[in-house]
């Protein structure tokens, strides 16, 4: 038993009749691009902690497989909204994980699990390769900076040119071209996310 845990199984005794007859070996197979994607989670200063209901050998087997150092394991299904939370407070397999997701602040699916644990997800990876976490985190923040700054110019433009306006000093003419220079400068700004590249695809477009 201690051997199948140090390797990141799980191991389920089989009995009938009240004896053990059989023991059955199982493990989560760990996808090829699992480290890559949590290095990358790193690099945008986020703390990757693996969250399960696996033995503390098996989890910690698999942690250190994939870069992660925090691990919480022996977690029962009901039990990972209670952990989630207390994450918050402090700053796996689909179908026990779905209260989870939708108890985090971003609750993100492979799309090749379960459809509960998809309907309960903010996020769905269809290609079902974790390093389109990342792609979509770093996506979502150079959207959000876009949006503020055009919002900070446009504005920035109306309570520059409102009181210019009122006291009779711009020309309705200029402030007609600035506000069409400000419309496009939004427009052109928000066009600069098409040239966005992630590591799962070439580009987006």
């Amino acid at each position: 038993l201690t051997a199948a845990q140090d390797l990141g199984r799980t191991p389920i005794a089989v009995s009938w009749d009240g004896a053990v007859r059989g023991l059955v070996v199982v493990a989560d197979t760990v996808k090829p691009t699992s480290f890559r994607a949590v290095a990358e989670l790193r690099a945008l200063g986020l703390a990757p902690v693996l969250l399960t209901g696996d033995n503390e050998r098996a989890a910690r087997a698999v942690a250190a497989e994939i870069g992660v150092d925090e691990v919480i394991s022996d977690v029962l299904p009901w039990d990972k909204v209670e952990v989630v939370q207390r994450l918050q407070g402090e700053g796996g397999d689909g179908v026990n994980d779905a209260a989870a997701l939708a108890q985090s602040d971003l609750g993100i699916a492979m799309g090749t699990g379960t459809d509960v644990a998809i309907e309960a997800s903010d996020l769905t990876l269809v290609s079902g390769d974790l390093r389109a976490a990342p792609d979509a985190i770093s996506l979502s923040r150079r959207t959000l900076r876009t949006i503020k700054g055009n919002l900070f110019w446009a504005f920035a433009y109306n309570v520059a040119a409102i009181p210019l306006a009122m006291a009779g000093l711009l020309n309705p003419i200029v402030a007609g071209a600035a506000m069409a220079f400000s419309s496009i400068f939004v427009v052109s700004n928000s066009l600069r996310l098409r040239r966005f590249r992630g590591r799962t695809q070439p580009e987006l477009t």
